[in-house]
């Protein structure tokens, strides 16, 4: 008699989060020793309510389009689950006879793909749990980076460029370009790539570094000066020096996250008020983490990996870890699937080095090191006559 399986997404989406579900079904499908795989709809809200899809018997060619589908196939939640829900989750686990649990998400995903494991040790139950990491943010720990990533940095460095040439090309504003990231700059760092591949001036502020919002006018006023055209980037958690965000939507979501927004408006705002300058606020919010036409193929194959692996592991009696992407980058890019365990990623936030950010607005040529192999193929040459 062969394993039940189940996998399940926690968070927000990424254009590449069905390659790792696509991962998994496959490798179950291939290793024989799967009768049925199941998944939650709607993350843990699926658990919760006992809501499971059965995936056992989806015609291959549908499993096959998982790749080019973006967002979560299956749905996603931002519950976090309490001492009070584990009850249900237990009773979910027995009544489908589920042995091996999958949990595709970020930092908070990892922490209740940690309490799952340990709770099943505790009542003797045989499940093996195994995390799949997912984040276009890149915050999470012990992993060299985080599928997702590679194409959420590949959207926002050629959207940022396409916007610096527009700005350059009529230099009448200052454009201003708020991408995702509440406490980590990974993606908006990504942005900077603007500066390499067109004549505009960039300037880019992270959340970790708190914002002088004179200091920040002042460099947007000389920078502008240049007549270069100039594109500012944001991340959408960007502080001011008391820690408070420079715009806050007084949200708070399920995972307890107060919820930024409106912070290139607010700059832009800023521009126009103080600095008597034309400025333009641009936010593709959810299309940077969902752009399929974007989409870094290194981050592709990854995401399909990790998926894969983490059910080969749970086959092999592995669980308890989170399947990590071991990575080189000389002499050429180069990555590896390993293991670390839940206990030591659950809610811990990998932020973006300060020593890559020079005089607080400019990213390091080491990011780019960095960053370029995971945004995949090849950035575009623009024709550059000015």
């Amino acid at each position: 008699m062969g394993m039940n399986i189940l996998v399940a997404h926690g968070g927000g989406p990424t254009a590449v989060i069905n390659c790792s579900l696509q991962g998994v079904v496959e490798a179950a499908r291939r290793s024989g020793q799967v009768d049925k795989i199941y998944a939650a709809r709607f993350g843990a809200e699926g658990i919760l309510k006992d809501d499971l899809m059965d995936l056992t018997s989806v015609i291959p060619a549908v499993v096959a389009r998982l790749g080019d589908t973006p967002a979560s196939a299956i749905g996603s939640c931002r519950r976090k689950l309490t001492d009070a829900d584990y009850p249900a989750v237990l009773e979910t686990l027995k009544r489908f006879n589920i042995n091996a649990f999958f949990y595709n998400g970020g930092n908070d995903s990892m922490d209740t793909c940690h309490k799952i494991d340990e709770l099943a040790k505790r009542e003797g139950l045989d499940l093996r749990v195994i995390g799949i990491p997912k984040t276009m943010d890149n915050d999470l720990v012990l992993t060299d980076h985080c599928p997702g990533f590679g194409s959420a940095a590949r959207y926002a460095a050629l959207s940022a460029a396409e916007l610096a040439l527009d700005a350059s090309a009529l230099p009448i504003h200052v454009v201003v370009l708020e991408l995702m990231g509440r406490n980590a700059g990974w993606v908006t760092a990504a942005s900077a790539l603007a500066a390499r591949l067109t004549n505009c001036e960039v300037l880019t502020y992270l959340p970790e570094l708190p914002v002088d919002e004179d200091k920040m006018l002042a460099d947007i006023e000389r920078a502008y000066a240049k007549g270069n055209g100039l594109l500012v980037t944001v991340s959408e958690g960007v502080c001011g020096p008391d820690g408070r965000l420079l715009a806050d939507t007084g949200i708070v979501d399920g995972f307890g996250h107060t919820v930024p927004g409106g912070t290139a408006q607010h700059v832009a705002d800023a521009i126009i008020q103080k600095l008597a300058l034309k400025a333009r606020a641009e936010k593709p919010g959810l299309l940077g983490r969902a752009s399929i036409p974007y989409v870094s193929q290194v981050d592709r194959r990854e995401a399909y990996d990790v998926g894969r692996t983490a059910v080969e592991a749970a086959l092999a009696g592995k669980s308890g870890y989170m399947v990590s992407i071991e990575a080189v980058r000389t002499p050429n890019y180069q990555s590896s699937m390993g293991f670390v365990p839940l206990a030591e990623v659950a809610n811990a936030e990998k932020k973006f080095p300060q020593e890559w950010v020079e005089g607080g607005n400019k990213i390091a040529d080491a990011f780019f090191d960095y960053a370029l192999p995971l945004m995949g193929g090849d950035l575009p040459q623009y024709a550059i006559l000015r």
